[in-house]
This record gives C-alpha cells, sequence and structure tokens, in this order.
C-alpha cells in the first residue's frame, strides 16, 4: 500500500520543470486519446506553452512537486483567442503515469480554483476525451457541469472520438454581470 502522506508541494511551474512536464504530456500524446496533439513535443517546443503561463493572472500553470519531482499539473489556459472570451478559461490536469491516485490531481485543482478566485474569470470549461470516468468524477467534484458532446470530432489512433464539454462558474456575487 502507497504512502498517501507524502509531502506534496503545490507551486507555479518553472523553466526547471519543462523537461519532466513535457514527458507526462508526451505520455499522453503518444499513448492515449486525452489529447488530440498527434506528436510528442520536445522541451524547445513547450517553452513558448509555458511562457503563455505566468505565474500571476487568469493563464496559470501549476506543478505538485513531491521530493523534487513534478508528478503533475494544472493549467488554466485561454479558452478562444477572441477578446470578447477574455474571461473564460480551460482548464486541464495531467499526472505521470506512476502518480494516479494519489490525490495530486485534487490538490492541483483546489490550489488552482483558489488562486482564479482572485482574478476576473467568470466561467471554467473543460473538454473531456469520451470515455474517461476518472476525469468525469474530478470535474464534477469540482462544480463542473455537462453541457454538452462533439461527437467524432477529433480523429487518432485510426477512430474518432467524441469531447464532453464541462463548464463550472466561477463568479457567483453578483460580479459576473456586464454594468
Amino acid at each position: 500500500m502507497q504512502d498517501h502522506a507524502e509531502a506534496v508541494e503545490i507551486r507555479p511551474g518553472t523553466g526547471g520543470d519543462l523537461e519532466e512536464l513535457t514527458r507526462i504530456y508526451n505520455h499522453y500524446v503518444t499513448g492515449t486519446p486525452i489529447t488530440f496533439d498527434l506528436e510528442p513535443f520536445t522541451v524547445d517546443e513547450r517553452k513558448a506553452w509555458l511562457d503563455a503561463h505566468p505565474e500571476h493572472g487568469p493563464h496559470r500553470l501549476l506543478v505538485a512537486d513531491v521530493d523534487g519531482r513534478a508528478l503533475g499539473y494544472a493549467t488554466s489556459s485561454p479558452f478562444r483567442p477572441k477578446q470578447a472570451y477574455l474571461t473564460s478559461v480551460e482548464t486541464s490536469v495531467y499526472l505521470a503515469p506512476d502518480a494516479g491516485g494519489r490525490g495530486l490531481g485534487t490538490r492541483l485543482y483546489e490550489a488552482l480554483f483558489e488562486a482564479l478566485a482572485e482574478e476576473d474569470v467568470h466561467r471554467a470549461y473543460a473538454a473531456i476525451t469520451v470515455p474517461n470516468e476518472a476525469s468525469y468524477r474530478i470535474h464534477e467534484r469540482f462544480g463542473f457541469e455537462p453541457r454538452g458532446v462533439f461527437t467524432e470530432v477529433g480523429r487518432k489512433f485510426g477512430r474518432y472520438w467524441d469531447v464532453a464539454w464541462f463548464e463550472k462558474r466561477l463568479q457567483t456575487d453578483g460580479s459576473d454581470t456586464a454594468g
């Protein structure tokens, strides 16, 4: 039985994490339909992605660090590039293949949504390749609600995949109305 009481530090991602974060993401690129990227990335190719997630602001990258090793990360990224979407983010969480079942995804999302509560962000969205029960569970636990399914929207590994969209309301105190 694994010890779940390990010391986990949730912190902003840095350049020193990029190699491990790229390795984690590439696991999902090459071995799963969870992301629709088809080719693995080099560390250099992921630099722009890292730079797009500064320590402060609505677009963040948080890392779960255990004994100096990044075992997972969560991001809030622009939902779409047009300006009217600036108060919406797309969130995701990725764990190293050996890091599941330890509560790291939960810890990452707790920290991410705590940080987003201080930002001008109205909605969070998550795109989940179907089926992915673990992702459904964590998103529903964090208050995401299913909003629809895009059928056969992506092709990977020689077949088409559906994507379920989930939405979470972030501002609930009346500050979410335009003046």
